[in-house]
């Protein structure tokens, strides 16, 4: 079993460096003149065959992985998220294969990269299933909720491909504001993975006790490998000569949880800052020389096609087959957890992205801000609900 962890764990880092040699491969197709007379660039076309080698290496990862286990690999964080990721970019090759847009690969395969990324921060370590996941609605509805959830991934990519093209950033507005946010965002991730690897390398580690939120068991040990800027419940300090938390959280909160929030909150908003100062201009408009010549109205229909095929799987996946579980599992179809909430508050959105676009005609602009909010709301769920909110779907 080791030597196939070992080997998809390979075959995972090839597909993450094949993904980073991919969007470099898209952005010299933007700024290709020498073939401008060809419908399709060379590099676009390199960069598409290196993005599928890529996603059937990381393919192999989940195959090999899958049989090492002996489950299917979506029972925990960097399972979950690393499916996410490959899923994104199978969805990005079927519809730049379409589309021919090679722009879309420059703004849709970093978020895979940063998922993987993301992912590689939690522990990798393949455990046993626990009873309630012991049952094949496991693959069946984790899988199809995130493939669900990556379709609608690619709208997200369209939406801000779109933005950076129309958005004057030759003045100050609410627009320029929001979308500058949604730079700031992805910075924050980059932020954590950053301050994770940080002190991974030295090796940080802080041990607390503290309190559950029922009061009913004896103290337990917290592990914190961030400096604790915020503490648990009657938390104690048992590691000598480590940093000591400005205050104590709610025990319905995990403070170790929200002490990685706040640092990647911390490094992601001084990486920006430093990132302004260097170029002198905002994110935004630094990129909008990748979109001259992109063609708006087949980005704004690659933004409402990822929806119209994403929506009904993520319906299909997160909400009928995780209810039809939840019957089996918990004798009950819903129960209100913070995560079924959730997904019930994504599928509103995109339900209403629909109906906006089709009875209202929110077409261009309007349906670009509908996507990058989607996308934000299935982020929330993804990070906030599973790392912060107590509840039965929080992953450990």
């Amino acid at each position: 079993m080791d030597n196939l962890v070992s080997v998809s764990s390979a075959l995972l880092y090839i597909a993450f460096v094949l993904y980073l040699l991919a969007t470099l491969l898209f952005g010299g197709a933007i700024r290709d003149k020498r073939h401008a007379d060809e419908k399709v660039s060379r590099f676009a076309t390199w960069g598409l065959i290196v993005a599928a080698v890529g996603f059937f290496s990381q393919l192999g990862y989940f195959i090999l992985r899958w049989i090492a286990a002996g489950h299917a690999p979506v029972s925990n964080l960097f399972e979950f998220t690393t499916f996410f990721g490959m899923m994104l970019v199978g969805a990005f090759i079927v519809i730049y294969y379409i589309y021919k847009v090679p722009a879309l690969g420059v703004f849709t395969l970093p978020i895979a990269i940063l998922l993987i990324a993301y992912a590689s921060m939690f522990p990798t370590e393949i455990s046993p299933l626990i009873p309630a996941l012991q049952s094949d609605w496991l693959k069946i509805h984790v899988t199809t909720a995130a493939a669900g959830q990556a379709i609608l991934a690619v709208s997200f990519g369209a939406g801000v491909l779109y933005l950076v093209k129309v958005v004057d950033q030759s003045r100050s507005s609410k627009r320029t504001f929001w979308l500058e946010a949604i730079m700031v965002i992805l910075f924050i991730t980059v932020g954590y993975i950053a301050v994770t690897i940080g002190f991974r390398a030295v090796g940080y580690e802080s041990v607390f006790s503290w309190v559950d939120k029922t009061g009913e068991q004896a103290p337990l040990d917290m592990v914190y490998h961030l400096p604790a800027l915020v503490g648990p419940n009657e938390g104690e300090l048992l590691t000598p000569n480590k940093f000591e938390p400005f205050v104590e959280l709610p025990a319905i909160l995990s403070a170790r949880k929200v002490n990685t929030v706040l640092w990647a909150t911390i490094a992601g908003s001084l990486l920006y800052l430093l990132t302004r100062l260097i170029v002198r201009r905002r994110i935004a408009a630094l990129l909008q020389p990748l979109t001259k010549n992109i063609n708006l109205d087949v980005v704004d229909e690659i933004s409402y096609r990822s929806v119209t095929i994403g929506f009904p799987v993520f319906t299909l996946g997160a909400l009928i087959f995780a209810m039809i579980w939840a019957q089996i599992a918990w004798t009950r179809f819903w129960g209100w957890d913070p995560k079924e909430v959730w997904a019930l508050i994504t599928w509103l959105f995109y339900a209403a992205f629909l109906h906006l676009r089709l009875s209202k005609g929110w077409h261009g602009e309007k349906s670009a801000w509908l996507a990058v909010i989607g996308f934000a709301i299935i982020i929330f769920n993804m990070i906030f609900v599973n790392l912060v909110i107590a509840g039965l779907h929080s992953y450990a």
